[in-house]
């Protein structure tokens, strides 16, 4: 049997990505055991009537502890689906996803709490370390600093990107000089120094429109936006996106712009340009780990950021292409 641990993943990105894992294991009809976050219930539809066994439990080290300590024999093979490998060795051949660029190295504009708390989640993650027997990485930038960083044997990292494909809206007509950063707004994220560089751009030239995906938990920065609207720049925070409405977001905009400071994937730059987007993204390795971006920009940099929006006007931008493709089967095929 195989266990399936996102006990950690609840929300965003991941939560995407363990929807479409957990999808596709279920396609497969492999037996599974889903240990998942209690946070998720209500929001796992597609398990409905599996014939597989879910456990939702709270999110603590100790709850998931106890659950190992529990079923330390139970498993043939092991999927860590959150960056922590189990808290003990099991007797099972253990895979943990890591996706968590900031394990490896910090914006250089992250804050003290930021910082601090990585300092300490770096050391739960080495202390756990050597209870995993493979790593899957979703990019080869990553495996490379990863291997660099920990010092892992390069043979024990194996590259997985899967993603899934978002549901096409073809009729939907593209907007002129429009702009899209689909993304919640933890600092790294960027947002601010992005508004700051779209109203300069705006006052200059007067065109250009700005859609954004800030979630209501994000007060600080929705006020900020806020301030701008009222000043009449166009600005469109439309919050949180399901995802059957995502194809029509990236369809209406002529450009995604990504200023990110610290990505492991960039999920958001893949479907951009699936649906037809072109990318302005930050010159920084994960970008091209990715794609080739039409533009580019020094995300610390709000006049850069601006320079990259005023070269988008030109009717010369060369299209945007991904660089990875979807290995979910293969890695579906190595749990066994």
């Amino acid at each position: 049997m195989i266990l399936l641990d996102a006990i950690y993943i609840n929300n965003s990105g991941g939560k995407i990505l363990l929807d479409y894992l957990i999808q596709e294991l279920e396609k497969s009809e492999k037996k599974v055991f889903y240990l998942l976050d209690s946070r998720v219930e209500g929001k796992i539809s597609y398990l409905n009537g599996s014939k597989n066994e879910v456990l939702l439990i709270q999110a603590s080290l100790l709850n998931r502890y106890k659950f190992y300590l529990k079923n330390k024999n139970r498993f043939k093979s092991v999927l860590c689906f959150g960056n922590l490998p189990p808290n003990i060795r099991l007797n099972a051949v253990v895979y943990t996803y890591f996706h968590q660029q900031l394990y490896i190295h910090l914006p250089k504009d992250a804050s003290l709490m930021l910082k601090v708390s990585f300092f300490l989640k770096r050391q739960l993650f080495k202390y756990f370390f050597s209870n995993t027997d493979y790593w899957f990485l979703q990019t080869d930038y990553i495996k490379t600093n990863f291997a660099t960083k920990f010092n892992v044997d390069p043979e024990k990292v194996i590259v997985f990107p899967f993603y899934p494909k978002l549901i096409e809206n073809p009729n939907v007509e593209r907007i002129k000089h429009s702009y899209v950063y689909v993304s919640n707004a933890p600092p790294h994220k960027n947002h601010l120094r992005l508004i700051n560089a779209f109203c300069s751009f705006y006052d200059k030239y007067h065109i250009g429109r700005l859609t954004l995906t800030i979630d209501y938990e994000f007060t600080d920065l929705l006020e900020i936006v806020k301030e701008k609207i009222n000043l009449n720049y166009p600005i469109y925070n439309i919050g949180f996106v399901q995802r059957d409405k995502l194809s029509k977001i990236y369809r209406q905009s002529e450009y995604l712009i990504y200023p990110s400071t610290a990505e492991s994937f960039g999920l958001g730059i893949i479907e951009a340009i699936e649906n037809g987007c072109k990318v302005i993204g930050a010159d920084l390795p994960y970008t091209y780990a990715v794609c080739k971006p039409s533009l580019t920009f020094d995300p610390l940099n709000e006049q850069s950021i601006f320079e990259a929006l005023s070269l988008s006007l030109s009717e010369n931008t060369s299209p945007s292409y991904a660089k990875i493709s979807n290995k979910i089967e293969e890695l579906i095929s190595i749990l066994k």
